[in-house]
């Protein structure tokens, strides 16, 4: 660590708690915006080029044809958040992970215009009329040299917007050794968590931490109502935590065990975590019954 930390509580600043609070409808709000921009600009200027040159098409085809485009990309939006958590695009990530991308650019494209088509010929058959796709193999083809352009446009927006929130809200990170000396507390089984957020650091405690979550490739540290995004696995972090405070209750969740304020049993054999502060958690029968013998010791 270069600058010595500022011991503030990050979760206190106002801008990070709005920008939670209103984060998943401004998520799917920008995307459906993005979907009725584009959609009534490029029916609009398709079908002027269709009047300029003088093609006999009736004034609702273009507009199918590029909702049924854009409302296939809109559904499929779900999906691509989902894969970039799994298969995220950073600079130490990109070669290990670009082969995926291909793949799943290529299964994008072939759901994008499956579900178009479909979309197409339902429309045309209301008007009582009939809609050809073309040469499947030729069509194909040139969809996916649409497609993987508006492939790559959507995960750089995606990823870009992720590295923007993860700068705003805060990125935990493990305290580094000094460069001269030894540290001031252990580094394999860390007492504080960097927190760099805005240009400035701060120091959260370990026994702060509510609860861990796997996020791709990372953990998000929830302390106070706020996660803070640790780049890690599950498992290498629960290496380097105190189990004398902390538990494995799920393949994606980890739990101090101060917090937990009583265990349901579910009659799948898994079971309900209740935190004192009202929110709950899954384990997994795999962990439930050790859960219990150290939940009832701590």
């Amino acid at each position: 660590m270069t600058s010595e930390a500022d011991n503030t509580d990050p979760s206190r600043s106002p801008a990070p708690a709005i920008l939670q609070r209103w984060q998943r409808p401004l998520e799917i709000g920008f995307w459906v915006t993005l979907t009725l921009v584009n959609g009534i600009a490029n029916s609009i200027t398709v079908l002027m080029d269709i009047r300029r040159v003088g093609l006999d098409f009736a004034v609702w085809e273009p507009a199918v044809w590029e909702w049924s485009s854009g409302l296939m990309m809109l559904a499929l939006v779900p999906g691509l958040v989902w894969f970039t958590r799994r298969f995220p695009m950073h600079w130490d990530t990109w070669r290990r992970h670009l082969p995926w991308h291909v793949a799943a650019s290529m299964a994008f494209s072939l759901i994008h215009v499956l579900g178009m088509v479909a979309l197409r010929k339902l429309v045309y058959a209301s008007q009582g009329d009939h809609y050809d796709f073309g040469s499947w193999p030729a069509e194909l083809i040139y969809e996916y040299l649409k497609d993987i352009r508006s492939y790559t446009m959507m995960v750089s927006v995606i990823e870009v917007y992720r590295f923007i929130r993860r700068r705003l809200q805060g990125e935990a990170s493990l305290l580094d050794r000094p460069d001269e000396g030894e540290p001031l507390e252990p580094v394999d089984r860390p007492e504080r968590f960097l927190v760099r957020k805005l240009g400035r650091e701060f120091l959260i405690a370990a026994h702060d931490i509510e609860w861990l979550q796997a996020s791709g490739n990372y953990v998000n540290l929830r302390v106070r109502g706020h996660d803070y995004p640790l780049r890690s696995t599950i498992a290498g972090i629960e290496a380097r935590l105190d189990p004398g405070r902390f538990a494995r209750i799920h393949r994606s969740y980890i739990v101090n065990l101060g917090r937990i304020a009583s265990i349901e049993p579910l009659d799948t054999g898994d079971a309900r975590l209740h935190l004192h502060d009202g929110q709950a958690l899954p384990c997994s029968r795999r962990y439930r019954d050790a859960l219990r013998a150290r939940a009832g010791a701590a």
